[in-house]
């Protein structure tokens, strides 16, 4: 039997994909004062963007429960007997999603249940797009070992950058201070920010303005994918679906772009990084 994709929402991948590739998708909560919602059932993208805009706190995040893992795997295993699980989840390094899926897994009642649970170590659609192609060997037949091993493969060659517009929300998160944000809108600062080895966001660079930092990034992925010839790229967006047409049209100067993904970066990871924040994700294709 094919292995059958779990992961969680703040995979932020696009729903057509989702369907297409039958991947079950447990949601986190995000939480406007007492109200608690699902990431992407409860709330949708477009319209968390519009009510954080509004908020006068910052919501807050949770990861799903390890009942709630529980839950789906039994619903798996209740469809399909027997079936393998390979579950992919956002990094340890930002949630304590993995560790409720690892909990989830030891609950189950049928010790003969075949998961696989893997840390991404990313965020996003930087992990997104390991889940995608995992669903993608699973349907082509692939056992597994063999998913596992691409999963890790991707983890190597993937290279991703993310800026945000403001750091408002990075200081009301707690990630910079009060200070240090003022003084950075002041002068246009747009931090260069990665996802480094261990799972844990980094602050990569600053630039001087948006064009400038895009500049850098492309900058940035030259050096690192040397000679890689043709690349599959994704960009994140939030609430300005035209900036990754833009991003889209530099990248396509500089490299030979082939598949191309756009992600609506959803309201768990937007609490944090806030709206008008772009994700860039390339990595040498595999078609």
């Amino acid at each position: 039997m094919n292995p059958i994709i779990v992961t969680d929402s703040t995979s932020d991948i696009p729903e057509n994909l989702i369907e297409r590739l039958g991947i079950r998708v447990v949601p986190l909560k995000v939480m406007f004062g007492g109200e608690a919602l699902l990431d992407g059932v409860d709330i949708q993208a477009q319209e968390f963007y519009r009510r954080l805009a509004a908020a006068d706190k910052l919501p807050t995040t949770s990861q799903p429960s390890p009942a709630d893992f529980t839950a789906e795997y039994q619903r798996i295993l209740d469809e399909h007997p027997g079936v393998p699980i390979v579950s992919l989840h956002i990094s340890t390094g930002m949630s304590g999603t993995f560790q409720s899926a690892t909990l989830g897994r030891s609950m189950l009642e049928n010790d003969a249940a075949d998961i696989t649970l893997i840390d991404s170590l990313s965020a996003s659609y930087g992990f997104g797009l390991m889940v995608v192609r995992a669903a993608e060997l699973a349907r082509a037949g692939a056992s597994t070992a063999e998913i596992v091993a691409e999963v890790e493969r991707l983890k190597s060659v993937r290279k991703l950058y993310f800026l945000v517009d403001t750091l408002e929300y990075l200081q009301k998160g707690g990630r910079i201070g009060r200070a240090a944000a003022l003084f950075g809108t002041l002068l246009n600062i747009k931090p260069i920010l990665s996802i480094d080895k261990e799972g844990v966001i980094y602050a990569v660079e600053k630039a001087r303005g948006r064009k400038k930092a895009l500049a850098r990034v492309v900058e940035l992925f030259q050096r690192e994918l040397g000679e890689a010839g043709r690349v599959d790229v994704a960009i994140g967006h939030t609430v300005q679906p035209e900036s990754a047409d833009e991003i889209l049209a530099l990248l396509r100067q500089h490299f030979d772009v082939g598949d191309v993904v756009y992600s609506h970066i959803g309201s768990v990871v937007g609490t944090h990084v806030g709206p008008g924040c772009n994700a860039i994700y390339i990595w040498p294709s595999v078609k």
